[in-house]
């Protein structure tokens, strides 16, 4: 049987693909505020600029291509069983080839109900305006987590890491909840890595293997590490 192995990915790993995030200081987050585009107050105030803000964001994915991170992770899934858990709302993880992901901050080529946030529907790069409306009659938005909202996927993560053989780390700083909790149910056993260039807070009591490397690079560690020791 495949070992399991669950891995947390953050901007870290799009950033690598050209995706910019909302710390960036050249992005496309820059030009505006997040209570403007990223909240549920935002889009009851102007719902068509957070609707557009998307759109750009939808329109512009087909440019960023999957990077060394994302195909590595998929190509482990012929020697491990692969879970992907990923604070991206992009679709590179799916494009690279990963069959199990799980996005906790929603999908940017999804939309959903305003009144009813299990009413989901894909729509691929295409854009969505004011007058697109739902099964039930609402307003189409964004299938995307806004700042203040729930995080319903998390409690389909939980036990993915808690069954995961091996937690990896890519990307993210660790300081975004409750994502960054998840480290926090892997079994006390379970041996961890964590790619990222910058230092990462990371508990002392855990059997951590830390790569201070970007995510392609870091990852080409990583694999040869996880054929070598976990086969």
């Amino acid at each position: 049987m495949k070992k399991k192995l669950v891995v947390l990915t953050g901007a870290g790993i799009s950033a690598e693909s050209g995706i910019s995030t909302f710390r960036d200081s050249d992005g496309l987050w820059n030009n505006y505020k997040v209570e403007d585009v990223a909240t549920p107050e935002g889009l009851e105030r102007n719902p068509k600029l957070v609707l557009d803000f998307y759109n750009n964001m939808r329109a512009d994915l087909p440019n960023h291509k999957p990077n060394n991170a994302h195909l590595a992770l998929a190509r482990l899934q012929q020697q491990f069983d692969v879970c992907v858990i990923t604070q991206n709302v992009d679709d590179l993880h799916e494009r690279a080839g990963s069959n199990h992901i799980i996005h906790l901050h929603g999908e940017l080529t999804k939309v959903r109900s305003m009144r009813n946030e299990n009413l989901i529907t894909d729509i691929g790069y295409n854009s969505i305006k004011l007058g697109n409306l739902a099964a039930d009659g609402a307003q189409l938005r964004p299938h995307i987590v806004f700042f203040g909202e729930q995080v319903p996927e998390i409690e389909t993560a939980i036990p993915q890491v808690q069954q995961a053989d091996i937690f990896g780390i890519i990307g993210t700083s660790l300081v975004v909840y409750p994502a960054a909790g998840l480290l926090n149910y892997a079994q006390r056993n379970v041996p961890i890595f964590v790619i990222d260039p910058k230092q990462v807070p990371l508990p002392a009591n855990r059997n951590i293997k830390f790569v201070q490397k970007g995510a392609g690079d870091g990852m080409v560690e990583i694999e040869q590490w996880l054929n070598e020791n976990y086969l």
